[in-house]
């Protein structure tokens, strides 16, 4: 067990994202006679990921929809992430505009060819995501930090990267902003940084 978590955690360092699925077939390289390795498939393929959501997103997504077009934004690998996206519901919100990449900071192009808009409002859990694409997209974007999931709370990833537009403490908190008010959050500079 310990051994799968320090392949997934290497796996991290080489790709950028948590490839679950990758991890496992390395552990099964290292230990080929190792049973259990098929319960542990079935556990990451049938994992409830709705019941991990957090609370009210699905809710902010239907609010977001009313705005314009909502896109799932995602990185990750392209067996899992995808069934994830799926189990979870998120699909279903944003009536399947889901776009998933490697690295989605480094895609911002095929972003905005797929879905071109004079403005966009980015919400993700990690302030290096948040800082690229302010670099690169500047005052069209609104950069969103929800002080919730893992990364949201590094502190030496809050010190090091620019200040997200929005901080909100949890995602249901977004239910309390209407459209103009994000709009507004964006500075007409550059991002301000730290």
């Amino acid at each position: 067990r310990d051994r799968y978590w320090a392949i997934l955690e290497e796996l991290f360092q080489e790709l950028g994202y948590r490839d679950y699925l990758g991890a496992l077939q390395r552990y099964r390289v290292e230990h080929p006679q190792d049973m259990h390795l098929l319960s542990m498939s079935s556990f990451l393929v049938d994992y409830p990921f709705a019941n991990r959501l957090y609370p009210e997103s699905l809710d902010v997504l239907e609010r977001l929809r009313q705005w314009g077009p909502t896109i799932l934004l995602t990185d990750g690998d392209v067996v899992f992430q995808p069934r994830k996206v799926e189990r979870s519901g998120l699909s279903e919100a944003v009536n399947s505009h889901v776009l998933i990449y490697i690295h989605k900071e480094l895609a911002l192009d095929d972003v905005e060819a797929r879905y071109p808009a004079l403005h966009y409002v980015l919400v993700d859990d990690k302030p290096r995501i948040l800082a690229a694409v302010k670099e690169v997209w500047g005052n069209r974007v609104t950069t969103v930090l929800p002080r919730q999931g893992q990364y949201a709370h590094d502190a030496n990833a809050l010190a090091s990267f620019a200040i997200p537009d929005v901080t909100v403490d949890r995602i249901g908190d977004l239910l309390d902003y209407d459209l103009a008010r994000l709009l507004a959050a964006a500075p007409r500079l550059e991002a301000v940084r730290r």
